[in-house]
């Protein structure tokens, strides 16, 4: 019988390096596969909406989510089987018609703002790890994607941080804190902490490969 794979969740604020950790840790696990998902494409398809509308909904809310495709989703991914994982368009605010297959693989990674929000997901996470990083480090950084990556000006990415990121990370994203089985802080450069972590991921692995 397969061994059920690992899966790997990586929380934490925006800009806080959860994407690097989750980049370092599979580079560091040799021979075993890992399959890559991103919480960010499961957000619900708001293309019933107009452009203004949709600009104007609060992407960093629980309900944002499709909470439901994502469990779905990690769950076949745990008994074996492929996925095909949504695309989200975050200049048009919508679900594109594209979709990328995800197959099985040994560790599934996984990362998201809200990752530890949902219990469902909580349980079908083997490791929990929270990324730790600086107000200001994780605000200087999503200005830089947000501009490079989504062609966003600055005033609305500020806008958008005051009225909805900073509140929601208070009130939703700090909290489920608690619920990490290791907290990385200095966001994703801090090799000592992707140390621990790939050595508890190997330890796990290990009767797959005897």
């Amino acid at each position: 019988m397969p061994m059920k794979p690992l899966i790997i969740g990586v929380a934490g604020g925006t800009g806080s390096g959860k994407s690097t950790v989750a980049r370092n840790v599979a580079s560091e696990l040799g021979e075993a596969s890992v399959a890559f998902l991103d919480m960010d494409a499961y957000y619900i398809d708001h293309a019933h909406l107009p452009f203004e509308q949709r600009k104007t909904v609060n992407w960093d809310h629980p309900n944002a989510f499709d909470w439901d495709l994502l469990v779905r989703q990690l769950t076949e991914l745990t008994e074996g089987r492929a996925i095909e994982k949504p695309v989200y368009d975050f200049h048009a605010h919508v679900r594109t018609a594209t979709v990328v297959p995800v197959p099985p693989a040994d560790v599934i990674v996984i990362d998201g703002i809200l990752l530890f929000y949902d219990a469902r997901v909580r349980e079908l996470c083997d490791v929990k790890v929270f990324v730790d990083a600086d107000a200001d480090i994780r605000l200087i950084r999503r200005i830089r994607r947000d501009m490079v990556k989504r062609g966003r000006p600055l005033a609305e990415i500020l806008d958008q941080y005051l009225s909805t990121v900073q509140p929601m990370h208070l009130e939703f994203v700090e909290p489920s804190k608690r619920y990490a089985d290791v907290i990385v802080p200095r966001g994703g450069h801090n090799p000592v902490a992707i140390e621990m972590i790939v050595a508890k991921i190997a330890r796990r692995l290990q009767p797959a490969s005897a």
